[in-house]
């Protein structure tokens, strides 16, 4: 046979291949499906973390509606690439392998990535803080923010009390949304919160008090920022930190700009 045949032969099995392959017109590309999939799973994974703010499917939907939003396709899109990706397993597999890798490097940067609860201590005060203590916002990401839980093997002591603390720059008035904190002492049938805005510069401090009569089970929260500003700005925080004050022994005095529970 020629080689110009052969040549040709071979060129026309690569484009059979090659057609063979290819995601349909309609069908979410391999680029834009692990680009879907990592937003969805980090979607999920602050379904898992806040629970009380997600806690039905209207306000789930709301959240995944944003990842479709962002990507500027429609659920039904998405959907049908999944029936697509589905009956061609092999090349779903590919992407989702990539997209895991991807989300849990994000979600390492973040700071997100909790070892085992720190444990109880008779300590008067010891800082329980078990993320990174510094902490970047900004409106573009899908999550901006850090989620804390902690359930240690020796419950807290009742009375206990819980600080957060952190300096906070970057800040600008007429700013649409603000950093929101919220901190929750789990205390059996009792859970007390607080949820506080941040609206200004400088060190704040949160404090949750827990009932004397009862140990603490757990201490769980978020620093978060809505992403639903289309302008562009960071926000910093740093040196932040969990403090855990036994019964009496109590918080250090707040300082003078520091946020009030009625803020």
């Amino acid at each position: 046979m020629p080689i110009k045949n052969k040549y040709s032969i071979a060129f026309l099995v690569l484009i059979f291949l090659t057609t063979c392959s290819k995601v349909p017109d309609h069908i979410l590309s391999e680029k834009k499906m692990q680009e879907v999939i990592i937003d969805m799973h980090l979607a999920e994974a602050l379904i898992g973390a806040d629970y009380k703010a997600y806690n039905n499917d209207s306000a789930k939907m709301v959240l995944f509606n944003s990842v479709f939003a962002k990507h500027q396709i429609t659920q039904a899109d998405y959907d049908s690439s999944l029936v697509w990706y589905a009956k061609n397993l092999d090349i779903y597999l590919q992407i989702y392998d990539r997209a895991k890798i991807v989300v849990e490097q994000q979600i390492k940067d973040l700071g997100d990535v909790q070892a085992k609860a720190s444990p109880s201590s008779n300590q008067d005060s010891v800082n329980i803080w078990p993320r990174r203590t510094s902490l970047q916002l900004t409106p573009k990401a899908l999550f901006n923010g850090v989620v804390f839980d902690l359930s240690p093997d020796e419950n807290y002591s009742s009375g206990s009390s819980f600080v957060l603390g952190m300096k906070v720059w970057g800040l600008r008035k007429g700013n649409k949304f603000y950093p929101e904190v919220r901190i929750s002492a789990h205390q059996g049938d009792t859970i007390i919160t607080t949820n506080q805005v941040i609206t200004t510069d400088g060190y704040k401090e949160f404090t949750v008090k827990s009932l004397s009569t009862k140990q603490v089970k757990r201490v769980y929260g978020f620093i978060r920022l809505d992403n639903a500003d289309s302008s562009y700005y960071k926000i910093y925080l740093d040196s932040i930190t969990l403090m855990k004050y036994n019964y009496g022994s109590g918080p250090v005095v707040l300082k003078k700009d520091t946020l009030s529970n009625n803020q």
